[in-house]
């Protein structure tokens, strides 16, 4: 097998070796088919079969109730910023946390079909925090609270739900689905692409509570959560290849020992380097409360406080980083440096890794 490197990517991203094997190992031939995957038809028994046990798996998984539906479809987290006032907006108002670059977009899509009042925005400080929210600013008639559950770009997270009453909760979850335990029922719809935790890019889910199904007639039909409810994520042509991807990680997940498993991972692994980084002499981690830090993206660079050549040292640390096998570190333009993306594939020792050549290059370049 050719050499692996440790792929730190915020997406696409890095995908379970085993998972990755045995799609290698069914390419030409599925299940004595005598054809692959990408060639069977969606319409077909077999495919049935493929797409049927991947919404299994993830029911499993993070146990969704019966009355919400499973849905895979396309065009991103980004068509669902759309879709979400689309078919939700009756009251034509909706509550938003600002938390980052996904969450404007979210916002500036939602404001097309209704009002939208932002309740929280941690834009004052580069969003390296969650905003505290007070649920006596909330809009009481809204119809419903929107956040994004966790910020690629900035490397914080919002899992600790306010009290919105009897407003529905809508999250943004393409980021740390899978990445540790929740409650499913606190919210009433849950949407993200898939490329981080799930599988290839190309699939978007959305877990959707049945009583929000409906809600807004007269709707284009591919944008209508009815329409792909009624069909089984089939009215058009789903990414049948990304769905079968998806099927072979929530088994291999399952086979691992389930969230229980991947959360304890996943708290392990990113002890691991926030530790380096906030127990070292040059480098800062972009988000500094605890509290607000994500176990899946952790964005961090040398303090300029200290070092005014840190552009420098953050660049000399990525080629370093390149030659040791650990790949796309580079930080987001907005927040420069690097960000280590710690999805549930990356393996404990690519952090210990990552850790390791922290620790040298503070001994080396303080």
């Amino acid at each position: 097998m050719a050499k692996r490197v440790y792929n730190f990517a915020a997406g696409p991203a890095i995908l379970p070796e085993e998972v990755l094997q045995k799609a290698a190992d069914e390419m030409l031939n599925y299940a004595d088919s005598g054809m692959g995957v990408m060639e069977l038809s969606h319409r077909s028994a077999l495919y049935q079969e493929i797409i049927d046990s991947a919404e299994a798996g993830f029911r499993k998984l993070i146990n969704i109730p019966e009355n919400y539906k499973v849905l895979f479809l396309q065009g991103g987290a980004s068509l669902q910023f759309a879709m979400v006032p689309m078919n939700l907006m009756v009251n034509k108002k909706a509550d938003y946390v600002n938390t980052g670059a996904w969450s404007k977009k979210a916002i500036a899509e939602a404001k097309k079909f209704g009002e939208v009042k932002v309740v929280g925005d941690s834009s004052d400080k580069t969003f390296s925090y969650i905003p505290k929210l007070d649920p006596a600013t909330f809009t009481k008639d809204a119809d419903y609270f929107h956040i994004t559950s966790n910020n690629t770009i900035y490397g914080t997270k919002l899992m600790d739900l306010p009290d919105t009453g009897n407003v529905p909760v809508v999250a943004d979850m393409s980021s740390n689905i899978l990445s540790e335990n929740f409650d499913v029922k606190k919210y009433a719809l849950i949407y993200g692409g898939a490329q981080k935790n799930l599988g290839p890019a190309g699939v978007t889910f959305v877990i959707i509570r049945d009583d929000m199904i409906g809600k807004v007639e007269g709707l284009p039909t591919m944008l209508d959560y009815n329409t792909h409810v009624k069909e089984g994520s089939m009215f058009n042509t789903p990414a049948t290849y990304g769905i079968y991807i998806l099927r072979l990680v929530f088994d291999h997940m399952i086979k691992m020992g389930g969230i229980a498993y991947y959360e304890e991972l996943n708290k392990k692994k990113a002890k691991l380097i926030y530790d380096a980084i906030d127990n070292s002499t040059m480098f800062k981690a972009h988000v500094q409360n605890t509290d607000d830090r994500s176990l899946m993206n952790i964005p961090f660079f040398i303090n300029t406080e200290k070092y005014s050549n840190a552009d420098e040292l953050n660049k000399k640390f990525l080629k370093e980083t390149e030659a040791a096998g650990m790949t796309n570190l580079k930080g987001h333009r907005s927040v420069g440096g690097m960000r280590a993306s710690v999805y549930n594939a990356m393996p404990l020792k690519g952090c210990e890794a990552l850790a390791e050549l922290i620790a040298k290059f503070d001994k080396e370049n303080a």
